[in-house]
């Protein structure tokens, strides 16, 4: 291995710091045999904290209209050949009974910004779970809203909130998204958040149009210094709807790679192997967890609806991506020597980290 990168890599594990330029690097000059370092370190780190133990997410898809346009989404606004859709609040708790019974501790909540969800709406949703299931977490993952909006939904009992970042270069941002979409407003998002009380998440996309290894290292830096309870990344895949509907797919070997990386940087973090990495590759989920990720979210949407809500090309919401195929989850989990535990799997505290 490249000396200098054998020295960043010891350095970051001694450290938990790079500079952009030594993130730059590590990216730039990766290989196979720096994989393999790097995924070996990241395994030990985590099994530190969190022993074998992967966490389970039931993932409940609300809605896939938006208001947004999103220049990768494929539930962008402008696509006029999406099948809208919207789940009531009865939906919604029939998914959670369905989850609860399959021993999901947690229900994430996810769609796209869409102005029928107001905050007493979702409230509701939220206070009915919390009641019927006092001892789960909901996270929230519904983008960008006004610090009010996100202060009642904590108040009313949502857990965590995961709102990614998508890019931590201002440049690469205005790439991405239409010109109404802000970069401070995102940031600011995500500070407010913080501050409001989620355990909160952030997240980027690999391989993304205009991404350059620049643009990655500042990804990693800002989420050393941010340092997020959950940290979701996947690699970008395009859709057929969108303005980069002919752009290249990310890496799911680079994807790997900084899972890795994200691990080293902030051991306790929450990392999902994403439904991304497993579209891009059959083996994706297991390549994530044996890089350092230690959740998994599987669909506990209507199947009626999942192939609406396709955020990129031949997105999965069958097999190992559906939540009721959790015992066969289990099993892939199990023959690369993990296991899945069904409680809630919050960040560990700080007293249990590692330095």
């Amino acid at each position: 291995m490249d000396k200098k990168l054998c020295e960043l890599i010891d350095k970051l594990e001694r450290t938990r710091s790079l500079t952009c330029a030594e993130y730059e690097y590590l990216i730039a000059h990766r290989s196979r045999e720096a994989a393999d370092a790097l995924a070996k370190k990241a395994d030990s780190t985590r099994r530190q904290i969190y022993g074998n133990a992967i966490y389970i997410r039931g993932l409940i898809e609300i809605g896939n209209i938006c208001k947004n346009d999103c220049l990768y989404c494929g539930i962008r606004k402008s696509n006029r050949n999406c099948k809208r859709y919207r789940l009531d609040t009865g939906q919604i708790l029939e998914c959670c009974a369905e989850g609860y019974a399959l021993g999901f501790r947690t229900f994430v909540l996810q769609g796209g910004e869409d102005a029928f969800f107001t905050d007493e709406i979702l409230c509701g949703i939220i206070r009915s779970i919390k009641k019927c299931y006092p001892d789960c977490a909901v996270t929230l993952s519904l983008g960008e809203r006004e610090p009010i909006s996100y202060q009642r939904l904590f108040d009313a009992g949502a857990d965590r909130y995961l709102l990614r970042h998508e890019t931590a270069d201002r440049s690469h941002y205005h790439k991405l998204h239409p010109p109404e979409m802000s970069f401070d407003k995102r940031m600011e998002c995500l500070r407010t958040l913080r501050e409001t009380g989620y355990q909160t998440g952030c997240g980027f996309m690999v391989g993304s149009p205009y991404q350059t290894a620049g643009t990655l290292a500042k990804d990693l830096k800002f989420t050393e210094e941010f340092r997020p309870d959950m940290c979701g990344i996947g690699p970008f895949i395009p859709h057929d709807a969108t303005p980069f509907c002919n752009m290249p797919a990310g890496n799911a070997e680079l994807t790997c790679y900084l899972l890795s990386v994200l691990r080293l940087i902030h051991p306790p973090v929450l990392l999902p192997a994403t439904t991304a990495l497993g579209t891009l590759d059959p083996d994706g989920r297991k390549k994530g967890i044996l890089a350092g990720a230690n959740v998994v979210m599987p669909n506990l949407s209507p199947l009626s609806v999942r192939k609406k809500y396709e955020l990129y090309n031949n997105k999965l919401c069958t097999g190992d991506e559906s939540a009721q195929a959790k015992e066969h989850l289990a099993q892939t989990v199990q023959s690369i020597g993990y296991e899945i535990v069904t409680e809630r799997g919050d960040i560990k505290n700080e007293t249990n980290k590692i330095p």
